[in-house]
């Protein structure tokens, strides 16, 4: 299954249209690693590896639902490593969303709509590692309910023109995000 994963993420960076030349560019950089990386979809790859993604709107999509993460006390999107389990980097960002949120019922668009390459510096025991981050949008439906798991502080729906941060990976998230939806 592992191959696997890597074969769907190799592909689906390959053939995903970035919306701007910034996003093309990282986007070219994320193919080149993955094709020199085969256990680039794993956390142990050093000095990078993927994860996946999605920022959480709510089924108008006037609101978004986002995490203060634990270790870097930041609000952030949902997401994470990938796991074994997960076929493709959708799924992963599904799965995260769905664990960090508690949404059980969230709707993933399966084609990103941003990628951020960050670095991290306590998730690998060799030192700071860049996450190649792909990100998904997500909604729920107007019946969802959240609720935080141990890895986020808090979850709070903030408006999306109201954000508590500035931070322009997750601005320039949420614009993308309702770019793609219109």
């Amino acid at each position: 299954m592992s191959s696997d994963l890597h074969a769907a993420s190799l592909d689906l960076l390959s053939t995903w249209q970035a919306p701007t030349s910034d996003q093309q560019a990282l986007r070219k950089e994320y193919v080149e690693f993955v094709r020199n990386h085969p256990d680039s979809h794993l956390r142990t790859c050093y000095p990078a590896h993927l994860t996946a993604s999605a920022l959480v709107l709510s089924h108008d999509h006037r609101e978004v639902l986002l995490m203060l993460h634990a270790k870097a006390q930041m609000w952030f999107q949902m997401g994470g490593h990938l796991e074994s389990q997960d076929r493709s980097l959708p799924d992963a960002a599904l799965r995260e969303a769905t664990e960090e949120s508690g949404i059980h019922d969230l709707s993933i668009d399966p084609t990103p709509v941003h990628v951020d390459r960050h670095q991290v510096g306590f998730c690998h025991p060799e030192g700071p590692v860049d996450h190649l981050d792909v990100r998904f949008v997500a909604v729920a439906s107007a019946q969802s309910n959240a609720s935080a798991c141990d890895e986020s502080g808090d979850l709070w729906w903030f408006p999306v023109d109201a954000l508590p941060t500035d931070e322009p990976s997750i601005t320039d998230l949420v614009e993308a995000a309702l770019r793609r939806l219109g």
